[in-house]
């Protein structure tokens, strides 16, 4: 490891305070260079780069103790808060990928290029290098708003989160977009035709359509899914069937309603057990979210569970908050590593949550 002047380093130590280092701009960025500390305020980063998947390494700490999150582009946890003792300092590397739009797909461009923000308790910067990724496997997910890059508080999607509980090696190109549906998704040009020809042999495509297929028949919600598998294994990708996250509405009991809650939509389709017969018949990878989302809403009750959602700032029993998406995220990444459909290495510990887990 290189040596880092200690000028430069008090200068972009955050938790000090001290004024802004100027951005520079890279609009003919070739790709040969690393970019660094140039490129950053006391507070973010942003690198003039085309889109593309980057390498992002990051030195933290400074003289006191530090404590450092990163996020980027529209709202994107890469990496969760962590710890510098005094003087001291740790290297932390993630994989990003840079798009237009940059959160949701049929939403405002944003900024062009990558954009990271500096988050935290403490947070200190030492130092920060931005390569292309060169080797690389990307997670494709293929959503709704429960999933999306979601790009305003309080609002989060898990798949938002999810980055953060991965190293170098493995990005998350989410083009889960709000009120889309299986239909909707595969007939607009800016969702299935853009996502499909980016897909490579062995990225990961994750499919969790359902929340928005309320008027949707089981014949043509199966076919649509089918359609989707197909897809992603025509570009030698591997597709992974996700059921939908529940929604947080309780019986009397305790229990979730069998049907709002559980997604059965009013034509008695059964959105996660035909996901579950797809599955099993095309022989695909499946994340029951729905039933791991379940488990942990009933065992919460129903005031704890209100936290995961956005039932006290909204009275959204559907959307969740950071914290919900947080735990989520992880409930994907347990199944990821479960199931070996991601190297073991490749998963770092998430965020530490309220009940001391990550």
């Amino acid at each position: 490891m290189r040596r880092f002047n200690l000028a430069v380093l008090a200068a972009v130590t955050l938790s000090t305070g001290l004024s802004a280092v100027p951005a520079q701009a890279h609009g003919s960025y070739d790709g040969r260079r690393p970019l660094g500390l140039a490129d950053c305020t006391a507070t973010a980063c942003h690198f003039d780069v085309p889109p593309g998947t980057y390498d992002v390494k990051v030195l933290l700490g400074g003289e006191a103790a530090s404590s450092t999150s990163v996020t980027g582009e529209t709202r994107r946890a890469l990496l969760p808060e962590t710890a510098a003792p005094a003087g001291e300092r740790v290297s932390r590397s993630f994989t990003v990928n840079v798009r237009t739009p940059e959160g949701e797909p049929t939403g405002p461009a944003g900024t062009p290029g990558l954009d990271l923000v500096l988050g935290g308790s403490a947070p200190a910067l030492a130092d920060i290098r931005v390569t292309p990724a060169r080797h690389s496997r990307q997670i494709f997910l293929v959503g709704d708003s429960t999933v999306c890059d979601q790009p305003g508080d309080p609002y989060s999607g898990w798949g938002q989160q999810l980055p953060q509980y991965l190293r170098k090696g493995v990005s998350v190109a989410n083009y889960a977009d709000s009120g889309e549906s299986t239909v909707t998704y595969l007939g607009n040009p800016q969702l299935w035709a853009t996502v499909q020809p980016q897909i490579r042999r062995g990225d990961l495509v994750l499919i969790q359509l359902a929340h928005n297929d309320k008027t949707t028949d089981e014949a043509t919600y199966r076919a649509n899914l089918e359609a989707l598998v197909a897809g992603v294994r025509e570009k030698r990708g591997e597709p992974v069937l996700v059921t939908p996250i529940v929604r947080r509405w309780f019986n009397a009991d305790g229990t979730l309603n069998n049907g709002t809650a559980l997604l059965v939509n009013g034509l008695g389709v059964d959105h996660p057990a035909v996901i579950r017969s797809i599955a099993a018949a095309e022989d695909v990878p499946l994340i029951d979210l729905t039933a791991k989302t379940k488990a942990v809403v009933e065992s919460l009750g129903v005031e704890a569970s209100k936290a995961l959602y956005l039932y006290n700032e909204k009275r959204d029993n559907t959307h969740t908050s950071v914290h919900g998406a947080t735990v989520y995220a992880g409930l994907v990444r347990d199944e990821l590593f479960a199931q070996h459909l991601v190297p073991g290495p490749v998963f770092r510990p998430g965020p530490t949550l309220p009940d001391g887990t990550s």
